[in-house]
């Protein structure tokens, strides 16, 4: 037991620093192309952050473990939401930009109504489902460039730090990153597994709550690193388009490679606890985050702590069912 312990911790080392890798050197290129800044963090910096969740999700998939590529989706969403974006509102809440978040609310629960309608009428994710989703993916890629060439920002100034001779060391973070994750996510799900088989725990409750907090790792980094420089805007839009790049990248692609029923492991009251919890518990958050944000342009401390108040509460009932 003490040996998966071990291992399933440098998992999360391995997706930490990976994940950290390879946002700094996806970054570096990008901006060597001079790509506005906000584009970089609604594309590159969003999607590097949402690897290890594509890794340990497809990965599990492919293994056999479809609950631990649809708890840890689903787990990462609430995470992001009720946990590390509710960190950042209640200790620095602030004004916001509604303009810059409405592409990617809009697009996330586009995308939440796609995946909750599978869910709910079929109650098994195919390879159609999955070419849905990657789709929808696709299409905010485009919306997304399309914006940022409609409404420019200006091209970041790039320092005598910048210029010359580090190109080669920002494609070797952004490979040295992605094999990080990869061992990383292999380590993760193996060790995983054998802990909640071995405390008798459902493989859905692990991956909504210890694997989807260890996913979601890169996303507090980048959190806390924006509160210390006073960027809390940044933050949340990186949450939010990590939030749809689960749902749309991170099922798409585990879905397409390795098709999965919804898992029935868990009940309350004799119905599928992810069907009257998880979900549920996945759009109210984001709703919460979200929508007086848009409609205020303000976000407010009280929100974050009813944030966090729910995830302590999704969590305690996790592990009691």
């Amino acid at each position: 037991m003490l040996i998966p312990i071990l291992l399933f911790a440098v998992g999360l080392v391995f997706l930490i620093k990976g994940g950290d890798w390879f946002v700094d050197g996806a970054t570096g290129i990008a901006r060597r192309f001079r790509l506005p800044e906000l584009l970089i963090g609604a594309t590159v910096v969003s999607i590097g952050t949402t690897l290890p969740e594509v890794m340990v999700s497809t990965a599990s998939a492919l293994s056999g473990h479809g609950e631990i590529a649809y708890g840890n989706a689903i787990g990462s969403v609430i995470c992001n939401t009720a946990l590390i974006a509710a960190i950042t509102v209640a200790v620095r809440p602030g004004k916001v930009d509604p303009k810059s978040l409405r592409l990617p609310v809009a697009f996330f629960f586009t995308a939440a109504a796609v995946y909750a309608g599978i869910a709910y009428t079929t109650g098994q994710f195919t390879q159609v489902a999955g070419f849905c989703l990657l789709t929808l993916f696709v299409v905010y890629m485009i919306a997304t460039v399309w914006q940022m060439k409609a409404h420019p920002a200006p091209a970041p100034h790039a320092g005598p730090a910048d210029e010359g001779g580090s190109s080669l060391k920002d494609i070797v973070l952004l490979v040295a990153g992605a094999v990080l994750i990869a061992v990383g996510a292999n380590l993760l799900v193996d060790n995983g597994t054998l802990i909640a088989q071995a405390l008798g725990v459902p493989e859905s409750v692990i991956a909504l709550t210890f694997v989807a907090l260890g996913t979601s790792l890169p996303e507090l980094v980048t959190a806390i690193t924006s509160l210390v420089k006073g960027h809390g805007a940044l933050s949340l839009g990186n949450v939010i388009g990590a939030n749809l790049f689960n749902l749309v990248l991170v099922s798409g692609v585990s879905v397409t490679l390795a098709p999965f029923p919804i898992p029935k492991s868990a009940q309350i009251a004799g119905h599928n606890a992810s069907l009257v919890l998880d979900l549920p518990v996945m759009l109210l958050v984001m709703a919460l985050l979200t929508l007086p944000a848009l409609a205020r342009g303000r976000l407010r401390r009280i929100q974050g702590l009813a944030l966090l108040a729910i995830y302590a509460v999704f969590c305690a009932i996790q592990f009691t069912l």
